[in-house]
């Protein structure tokens, strides 16, 4: 699942995957913006058929976050 995360920010954001650590933060450290976040998590509910309430976005602070959540979700 981190494999899929990673491969999903890196091409979103244009940087390299080698960057994506679990423990990195999505703004912070990958520079994502408020906008950069809700398009990724929008492909995630579309390629995984799930939907991710607005209350969740919040807890999404690390790439790990977003692991999990999809982990615990399959």
């Amino acid at each position: 699942m981190f494999e899929a995360v990673k491969a999903l920010l890196a091409k979103q954001l244009k940087i390299n995957e080698s960057e994506i650590h679990p423990e990195s933060k999505i703004k912070d450290d990958l520079g994502a913006d408020s906008l950069d976040i809700l398009q990724l998590l929008m492909t995630i509910e579309e390629e995984h058929g799930i939907v991710i309430p607005d209350e969740e976005l919040v807890t999404f602070a690390t790439v790990s976050d977003i692991v999990d959540y999809l982990t615990k979700k399959q």
